[in-house]
């Protein structure tokens, strides 16, 4: 079975949103994670908001190697607003969430990955549906923006299953859902 895999740049302060303040810290190391983590997965799940920037935004880019990735990749576009997709390779997904995403974790493939989205993570931690949390966090306090995690969610317990710093200072922690607990 598939893996849906969300990947965030975080801050100290749990900044997610507008990720320029990760700039001053990127080095070779976080190229290859990333690198790495694209190479695991052959589909990507986008929120309205992200797609609508990121289709405005790849097709006409030169930002190699990602602006090829993210252009040929497989994409489902979860929204209730949209009513059709043309970026290429595009699918809208318009029906129950945790339907249509099970159904997409049971075909055969690599993992489904998640970057940015901020509202659909949100909605993908609380139905359970993410099974591996990858969080950049940066040594940076940013003191506004949207954060991961909203007052009043529902507890889930995680598990740390590995970390990775960075000469920058980055850490890289990625968790799973401890669904024993």
């Amino acid at each position: 079975m598939r893996k849906v895999v969300a990947h965030l740049f975080y801050s100290l302060d749990g900044v997610v949103e507008d990720p320029s303040w990760t700039m001053a810290y990127f080095n070779d190391e976080i190229g290859q994670e990333v690198d790495l983590q694209t190479g695991r997965q052959d589909a990507m799940l986008l929120g309205r908001v992200n797609y609508e920037e990121w289709a405005a935004y790849w097709p006409t880019s030169n930002d190699e190697p990602f602006a090829t990735y993210i252009n040929n990749v497989k994409k489902y576009v979860v929204s209730t607003t949209l009513d059709k997709v043309e970026w290429n390779n595009s699918t809208l997904l318009k029906g129950n969430l945790v339907e249509e995403i099970n159904k997409l974790k049971a075909q055969p493939g690599k993992n489904i990955g998640v970057t940015g989205s901020i509202t659909l993570i949100q909605s993908l931690l609380e139905n359970d549906l993410v099974d591996e949390l990858r969080l950049a966090v940066h040594p940076v306090i940013v003191g506004s923006g949207r954060k991961l995690f909203k007052d009043g969610i529902t507890p889930k317990k995680m598990k740390l299953a590995e970390t990775k710093t960075t000469k920058t200072g980055v850490v890289f922690l990625v968790y799973e859902p401890d669904r024993k607990a």
